[in-house]
């Protein structure tokens, strides 16, 4: 009888999306995939050969209905906003998650495989090793963990040597443990408690190290080092970005503009699949910024009508999607609002960056960019035009950064990817 795993992914896309290609190589590897997320991505999950077994409703929320189901969460930015979305969002359904968990495990399962917002896993985590499956973290944001040396996660900060940054990181830690994240910490030891098991040590951040091995969706130069963990945090490097020229694309996916790319220097500038609601964060800002600059710029709005954009100048070409393998390779800057799994697009093609960024995880996306030296941070999510021309202008003109991210790159390549996440899944 082949191996049971269970995939565990709350039914957000940003967090279903990276798990797809681990569940496809958990399949193509022998075992039977068992995937807990919402219905809606039933599709998705039946593609790569896995079993969907449906989240309950009140394990889960939609993304794209947030402001009609939670008309509460109008008015609050910053840390409020945070705060609220980690109580209401994800704490509130820990039971219903590990509920649903437990009610996959049986004796045939040898290993769990969640995201680290799947907040019912850390039920499972906490249990006796002797009465659990094995279990695998994977990170498709950012590292949360703790760690000397480290700057707390949050507020996008990176890392400081020497007597400055330890005073910086515990002034700031303070703030966040105590301020930031106390609400949700002192809610998420009460609904542990309500599941039966004892709250792990630390805040919500360093749960990701109650698992057997938390597997980062990264390369070393793209993550803040951690050596003090050991094999237990091993980079395994993105999931589901293909190398660069081993994906055929279909011309007929292509725009009719296609040609046009032909001898350009080209910026493509994206809000990813999700945040399109406003395009005048950062797709409209570019659009301007670049207007008379000897650039083509490819703006793709993330399923958006590409009406919504405006009047485009005469080097603007608009898609609602571009294929990544086709359009990556011929890109020289992406200017991007820092989702994760898209800057790892770009690092894999050594594309380098303008990020702009500051709600979910992605100030700290805009950290490691410039950390890394594989592109330039804007702070905020709305940069002026003039800000994103400055910038896209240095990232052009400066070979440091395509250095940079050809290294990354280099990395990249070499990583195992989802076949890392196998092995953590399999014991090795």
């Amino acid at each position: 009888m082949p191996p049971t795993t269970v995939v565990a992914a709350c039914p957000v896309h940003a967090h279903v999306a990276p798990l797809l290609p681990v569940a496809r190589a958990l399949v193509e590897a022998g075992h039977r995939v068992r995937f807990l997320t919402g219905e809606r991505f039933r599709d998705a999950v039946e593609a790569t050969g896995a079993e969907l077994a449906v989240l309950p409703p009140d394990a889960g929320v939609d993304e794209r209905r947030l402001d009609i189901d939670h008309p509460e969460r109008a008015g609050r930015t910053g840390v409020a906003l945070l705060r609220w979305d980690l109580t209401h969002l994800f704490v509130a359904r820990l039971g219903a998650q590990a509920a649903a968990l437990d009610a996959l495990l049986d004796p045939t399962v040898g290993a769990v495989v969640f995201e680290p917002l799947f907040l019912g896993a850390y039920v499972v985590t906490a249990r006796p090793r002797a009465s659990r499956p094995r279990t695998v973290a994977v990170s498709v944001f950012p590292s949360t963990l703790p760690h000397p040396g480290v700057p707390p996660f949050g507020p996008g900060l990176a890392p400081l040597p020497g007597p400055r940054g330890r005073v910086r990181d515990a002034l700031v830690r303070t703030v966040v443990d105590r301020v930031a994240l106390a609400g949700p910490q002192a809610a998420v030891r009460r609904a542990m408690r309500a599941a039966g098991v004892r709250p792990h040590p630390g805040t919500l951040f360093a749960w990701p190290r109650s698992a057997d091995v938390v597997a980062q969706l990264t390369v070393p130069g793209f993550e803040y080092p951690r050596p003090r963990l050991g094999d237990a945090f091993r980079l395994v490097g993105p999931a589901g970005v293909p190398r660069p020229g081993v994906t055929p694309v279909d011309p007929a996916s292509l725009p009719d503009w296609w040609g046009d790319l032909d001898g350009r220097t080209v910026v493509h500038v994206t809000q990813g699949t999700v945040a399109n609601d406003d395009l005048g964060q950062l797709l409209r800002p570019t659009l301007d910024a670049l207007a008379d600059e000897d650039v083509l710029v490819v703006a793709a709005t993330g399923g958006t009508p590409v009406e919504r954009l405006g009047p485009l100048p005469g080097n603007v070409r608009a898609a609602p999607m571009v294929p990544y393998a086709a359009l990556l390779p011929r890109t020289d800057v992406m200017v991007t609002n820092g989702g994760y799994g898209g800057v790892h697009w770009a690092l894999a093609h050594g594309v380098p960056l303008v990020v702009a960024g500051s709600t979910e995880d992605k100030a700290e996306v805009g950290a490691r960019v410039a950390w890394s030296g594989a592109g330039v941070r804007l702070r905020g999510k709305r940069p002026t035009p003039a800000q994103v021309r400055d910038a896209v202008r240095t990232v052009r003109t400066d070979p440091a950064y395509r250095a940079a991210a050809a290294r990354l790159a280099q990395q990249i390549a070499a990583a195992p990817g989802v076949a890392g996440i196998v092995a953590a899944a399999e014991g090795r």
